[in-house]
């Protein structure tokens, strides 16, 4: 069932085409929202972004997330990329994206309304 699948809600950050809160807030957003419709979802940005600003970093490269984000994405089901203006340029996203293709983990994309 969907619910024992684990999903990683891909976004873009640094590229996403407005603020980095923005891009923090929409993914929040949707995770949430898919998670009411039973899913089971880990959003690297709503973990990543809120250290990084408790901790006061500037923010981290992103090489430095995608070693902690890869080692969660390993264990995930599948890759969900949703939409957001700036996805199609987004380093991570590509990354996130290639490291799931070389371990066949299926990959999705959500439209972004």
């Amino acid at each position: 069932s969907m619910a024992d699948k684990l999903i990683y809600l891909a976004t873009p950050y640094t590229g996403f085409k407005g603020s980095r809160e923005e891009a923090y807030r929409l993914a929040c957003l949707k995770a949430a929202e898919l998670m009411e419709e039973g899913y089971t979802v880990f959003s690297p940005i709503a973990h990543s972004h809120s250290i990084e600003v408790e901790a006061g970093w500037h923010p981290k490269s992103g090489e430095f997330w995608l070693k902690q984000d890869f080692a969660i994405l390993a264990y995930c089901d599948e890759l969900w990329v949703y939409k957001l203006p700036g996805w199609d340029t987004s380093y991570g996203v590509a990354e996130e994206i290639k490291f799931a293709n070389s371990y066949d983990i299926p990959v999705k994309e959500i439209e972004y309304a």
